[in-house]
């Protein structure tokens, strides 16, 4: 048999998979997918993103899809074991500076099929390939190759080749076992059941998330869709998910919620132990192979960010790989993408460890602490403005500065109070037209944001490298945000990272690297 070929091979159909072959798609190069299910995994796991990854999303062309799918949450509570709240931080549900709700809740399931029609509608650019086991995966300084047979027949299938390939499938990565990157154990391992129920019935329960501070049976709540509810209780010692099967089986923890609900109203959608771990892989890369979403780093539940984590991969990488394939910049480049996400996936790991750690931990020691203390942060309004601020960690840093660098120049020591400071943090999607459209929706590659308008010359050049230029007004947000980071200019990478930032175009403006991108290939 002869192998057949792509340019980017991607193991794994979930959303980091699918993320990644849509962008890739939208800047014009081909990917095959491979996924060993024939269909979408029916059971709910993640529920809640942010909304930089909301800004991912959008970017994929099913914003207002995925705005029928979800809803705003309105915040968090620590509540004690009979749900007394003990503090409340609110978080707004309208739209904040990447223009969506800084917390929002979903199935996803549906999520996913959201993401499978967005690649069906690139169907020239992707290739899905369903109900496929992968079982080899070789490379060579040429490219990579992947081997495996069919679920359903059991017969191989032909070779595929690639010049690069993602293993986006998950914490038992095939991929993660082909290019021996073992797991860096960061210290969590904790028993949980998780339960979804549905119901048509109103249980009269606050919009956000509610957090239970029992160190005895620590628990959360949260509301997912119009019908749909999420519960998860830390498991005792001696329990298991066998004694939580049925709608009686689970009752007794969930019960606290349910205001009179009757037993026949309640669905048992799912009820399963996972065992919440923090672990980041050795090495993301392996020359032609690239770790992305779980497959590279297991989050705690607690902020919520482990499906983003591996949307953020997809948005890290595939520009880059777009721009070594197609724009003559040096495969080098690409290591950047681990010197960004592994620093940064591992800060939201230790947020979300100590994050569980400070509403669960400590015994009756630490539940006497978060009864006395959480009610005075929740009314100190800057330590509630940094508890509810879904921005995260700026990424980076690329140690050095140089010409067509594609990571966060400046090293962060040399950044503090300079032009630099904003250096690998993403810039706000703010409206740039009368009619609505925002940064992100300009164009695919990089951009020059600027206070001052560019001389002939610079627009030349910002042009044939393939750049736009964006001049903000006076009253602008845009304007004040740069001028907040002592900059009156950026350069904005495809993936809405600032890459430099200058007190004149005149400083930063060479830094842009050559890159045409192909928007919207379908």
């Amino acid at each position: 048999m002869s192998p057949c070929s792509a340019p980017v091979l991607i193991v794994g159909a979930g959303p980091t998979g699918l993320t990644a072959a849509t962008l890739l798609a939208d800047l014009g190069v081909p990917s095959v997918v491979f996924e060993r299910w024939d269909g979408i995994y029916p059971q709910p796991r993640a529920v809640h993103l942010d909304d930089e990854v909301y800004r991912i999303i959008s970017r994929l062309g099913i914003g207002p899809e995925f705005a029928a799918i979800s809803r705003p949450a309105l915040g968090l509570r620590l509540v004690t074991k009979s749900l007394e709240v003990i503090a409340e931080f609110p978080r707004d549900p309208q739209p904040g500076p990447h223009g969506f709700p800084a917390a929002s809740m979903f199935d996803q399931p549906r999520l996913e099929e959201l993401l499978r029609e967005a690649a069906a509608d690139r169907s020239t650019m992707i290739t899905l390939r369903s109900g496929v086991e992968i079982e080899g995966v070789d490379q060579s300084d040429a490219g990579v190759t992947v081997t495996g047979r069919s679920r359903r027949t059991g017969e191989p299938i032909v070779p595929v080749s690639g010049s690069y390939l993602l293993g986006c499938d998950g914490a038992g990565s095939v991929t993660r076992s082909a290019i021996s990157a073992g797991w860096r154990d960061l210290g969590f391992s904790q028993r949980w059941l998780v339960v979804d129920i549905e119901t048509s019935a109103d249980l009269g329960q606050w919009d956000g998330v509610s957090q239970v501070c029992d160190t005895r049976r620590a628990a959360t709540y949260m509301r997912i869709g119009d019908t749909r509810y999420r519960w998860e209780f830390q498991l005792l010692d001696h329990e298991s998910a066998a004694g939580y099967r049925t709608v009686a089986g689970v009752r007794p923890l969930v019960q606290p919620w349910l205001n009179g609900v009757d037993a026949p109203d309640l669905t048992l959608i799912r009820s399963a132990e996972y065992t919440f771990r923090a672990r980041l892989a050795r090495r993301w890369r392996d020359r032609r192979i690239f770790l992305l979403g779980d497959a590279a780093h297991l989050t705690p539940p607690f902020i919520g960010q482990g499906m983003g984590a591996g949307i953020r991969d997809a948005a890290n990488l595939s520009w880059k790989l777009a721009a070594v394939l197609s724009c003559d910049i040096p495969p080098t480049t690409l290591d950047s993408y681990e010197e960004e996400r592994m620093p940064h996936a591992g800060s939201m790991i230790r947020l979300a460890t100590a994050t569980g750690a400070a509403m669960t931990g400590g015994g009756r020691a630490g539940d006497a602490i978060r009864r006395a203390l959480a009610p005075v942060v929740a009314r100190t309004p800057h330590l509630t403005e940094r508890l509810t601020d879904s921005t995260t960690a700026a990424l980076g840093p690329s140690w050095y500065v140089r010409a067509g660098a594609l990571g966060a120049c400046l090293p962060r020591w040399a950044r503090r109070h300079t032009a630099a400071s904003s250096a690998g943090m993403l810039m706000p999607n703010a409206i740039t037209t009368e009619h609505g459209r925002r940064l992100d929706d300009r164009r695919s590659g990089f951009q020059l944001v600027s206070v001052d308008a560019p001389t002939p010359e610079q627009s030349f050049e910002i042009e044939r490298r393939g750049g736009s230029i964006l001049v903000v007004s006076a009253d602008h947000p845009l304007r004040r945000w740069l001028l907040d980071h002592h900059a009156r200019a950026a350069i904005v990478r495809p993936d809405a990272t600032v890459m430099a930032a200058g007190r004149s175009i005149a400083a930063i403006y060479t830094l842009l690297p050559t890159f045409a991108t192909r928007r919207d290939a379908r």
